[in-house]
């Protein structure tokens, strides 16, 4: 499950920097999710606003995109905002865009609560960046984007049975670009990540 996600300046340089480190496209791009956002920068990041996203280039490599978070939900009313990587290939909704517009959503963390209600923020261990498994499309002239989660690890179990589908920087551009390995991504094992617990109280306990 992964319903809300925060992301800061660091994100924003970190998009920049691998972008540069491929090919040289952020020098066209302006980060600023303002053009695109009346929210202001870091924030948290809500069910049908606007983030940035690692996709597929109109040529070839990676470009930039800020598309809105969450697929219509035709049946219901709301927007898709997860999908189960183990069964998305099956789901006529996201198969297309799982196989051939897949995507990467920078995160600073993310959120998710337990069954008290606690606040529970999971973050990568090393501080950096995390960087979540997605697909897009366009619907209505819009674009936007599903993030795909999957059973969660030793980490996470304690909290949610569900957690974000992980992609590791260096395995950013296979998850993207290469078609055939999309069926291993969806199947890979997560890293594991740190948390901290935000009581109502207001305290912190890291572990």
């Amino acid at each position: 499950m992964c319903g809300r996600f925060y992301i800061d300046d660091k994100v924003y340089k970190e998009i920049e920097q691998y972008i540069n480190e491929l090919n040289q496209l952020m020098k066209h791009k302006k980060l600023d999710p303002r053009e695109y956002s009346d929210s202001p920068r870091p924030r948290d990041i809500y069910p049908t606003n606007f983030a940035p996203i690692l996709m597929e280039g109109p040529s070839s490599g990676l470009d930039v995109s800020f598309q809105q978070w969450g697929f219509p939900n035709f049946s219901n009313k709301g927007v898709i905002i997860n999908a189960r990587a183990e069964t998305a290939l099956e789901k006529r909704t996201f198969k297309e865009s799982v196989l051939h517009r897949r995507c990467v959503i920078p995160t600073t963390w993310f959120y998710e609560w337990t069954q008290s209600k606690e606040k529970v923020t999971f973050l990568p261990i090393d501080d950096k960046i995390l960087f979540l498994a997605g697909f897009h499309n366009k619907f209505d002239g819009n674009d936007n984007f599903v993030i795909l989660t999957t059973e969660a690890n030793e980490s996470m179990i304690e909290v949610h049975d569900r957690m974000p589908l992980i992609i590791e920087r260096n395995q950013i551009e296979e998850w993207i670009l290469d078609d055939k390995k999309t069926e291993e991504y969806l199947h890979k094992n997560n890293i594991q990540l740190k948390k901290r617990i935000e009581f109502e109280q207001q305290t912190l306990k890291f572990e």
